[in-house]
């Protein structure tokens, strides 16, 4: 099955089925363009082509992108540019820069219900309201958002209270607790819920008032399988977002009007849950396993591709975490050699790694030549020895997040992004070289390590 590319455009995808229709039709004279179609749409996962046309439709309806170029209309769209979330340019220093225009513009609070909402200016929006109820359900600003998004991405330092009953004036008003936007042609909204919670793979940061604020929005009607705002959390060790929105419902129910709307892309809820699980087994999270068998989800179930959660925790070496998976229900499995030798190597069990035949290792050496960066990524010292010792690459490209020998980046770096001082140090000693630069940013583990602001790292390297 062909991936609908982000940014899906309809007019390129019905010139694919007039191609496919008269490439098919030299064989076959009856090949109709809506059989052409149907097959396209199959092709890319879809029941059909009025079904692949709706999703595309709802997409470029609600896609958000930047325009970098496009310069603000007004003070009030700079404002809300530098006071919300954008996950497209480095928000480190926008909110004080917000606070700064409004320091010296303090009029900007009551310019728009969007300013007023960011601000939590209670009396400029209920003013404002009160002129026009409809303003809260119009798109405004730079974004084209309603005023609930820019309250939901804003991360300016407001009052709890005020911050509350904005939110519940432009609710009582008629705003879409459910509303988003599709990030950059994403099939994933990237709800008013998304926003609040914050997270991603450049740990934004979340709301200021991020429990209190998505408790109000899921008692007001917020689906909790929000799979952008459940992804965006999961690369933290933090679990009081999951428990909210465990306790409101994910992982069970429909999934809600997101999923009512594109029911051919958006997982349905226990596969949410079921991809959370997965991420936990695979890294350790046993707090988070806790948290999901204690709100009922069946953590001995198969996962979405098919393993079992304890075959991961096992095959990852996490002794810890396997035992108490059999203690809530599931049984131990049955590896194979090759398994093994993994599984021993990272959880430290030198016994084992050095009663295993030289074939098994070498076996794994060619189906796993980027172990060294999966030792890295769990911070298993001892495992980096015992890789070492058996003729694994220390200097081998892989993925840090997943089970993927994608060539991203080496142990070495692998290291730095965790800020692993002693993981390191153990690296360099074994003969790591320092001045490999990595795949997608063409840059050394120093440099990294300059970038990320781990300064003691870029003394080890300088060193």
């Amino acid at each position: 099955m062909a991936h609908l590319p982000d940014n899906p455009d309809l007019d390129q995808l019905r010139t694919r089925a007039r191609e496919l229709q008269r490439a098919i039709r030299r064989d076959d004279p009856g090949y109709a363009l809506t059989s052409a179609q149907r097959d396209l749409a199959r092709e890319h996962g879809f029941a059909s082509w009025p079904r692949l046309v709706r999703h595309v439709q709802t997409v470029v309806a609600r896609r958000w992108t930047l325009d970098e170029t496009r310069p603000a209309d007004t003070a009030a769209d700079t404002f809300l540019d530098l006071a919300c979330l954008t996950y497209q340019r480095d928000e480190s220093g926008n909110a004080h820069r917000a606070h700064e225009m409004l320091a010296s513009a303090p009029h900007l609070r009551a310019a728009n219900v969007a300013t007023a909402a960011v601000t939590a200016d209670v009396p400029a929006l209920r003013e404002l309201l009160a002129r026009d109820p409809s303003a809260a359900r119009k798109t405004v600003g730079p974004f084209g958002w309603t005023p609930l998004m820019y309250l939901a991405y804003g991360r300016l330092d407001t009052d709890l209270g005020d911050c509350l009953e904005s939110a519940r004036l432009l609710l009582a008003a008629g705003a879409e607790v459910n509303d988003g936007r599709f990030f950059a042609g994403l099939a994933t909204p990237f709800t008013v819920l998304t926003g609040v919670c914050g997270g991603g793979e450049r740990d934004q940061p979340p709301h200021p008032h991020v429990l209190h604020l998505a408790r109000l929005l899921l008692e007001a009607g917020a689906d909790a399988n929000d799979g952008q705002a459940v992804y965006n959390r999961m690369f933290d060790t933090d679990d009081t977002v999951y428990a909210l929105l465990l306790d409101h419902g994910l992982g069970r129910g429909d999934g809600g009007p997101w999923r009512a709307a594109l029911p051919d892309v958006l997982p349905a809820p226990a596969d949410i849950v079921g991809g959370l699980l997965a991420w936990a087994v695979t890294h350790d999270q046993r707090d988070r396993v806790e948290l999901l068998a204690s709100h009922g989800i069946d953590v001995a179930a198969p996962l979405p591709d098919g393993r079992r959660p304890i075959d991961v925790a096992v095959g990852n070496g996490h002794a810890a975490l396997a035992h108490r998976l059999t203690a809530l229900g599931a049984a131990m499995p049955t590896l194979t050699p090759e398994e093994a030798f993994v599984a021993a190597v990272l959880a430290g069990d030198t016994a084992a790694v050095a009663d295993t035949s030289a074939e098994v290792v070498s076996a794994v050496r060619a189906a796993r030549p980027a172990l060294m960066v999966w030792a890295a990524a769990h911070g298993r010292v001892d495992a980096a020895n015992m890789l070492c010792d058996n003729g694994f690459d220390i200097d081998a490209m892989g993925r840090s997040d997943v089970e993927v020998d994608q060539p991203w980046q080496t142990a070495l770096h692998t290291a730095v992004e965790r800020d692993d001082a002693s993981m390191v140090a153990r690296l360099l000693d074994l003969g790591a070289d320092p001045s490999i630069a990595d795949a997608r940013f063409d840059s050394t583990p120093a440099q990294w390590a300059r970038h990320l602001g781990h300064d003691d790292l870029v003394d080890l390297f300088e060193a």
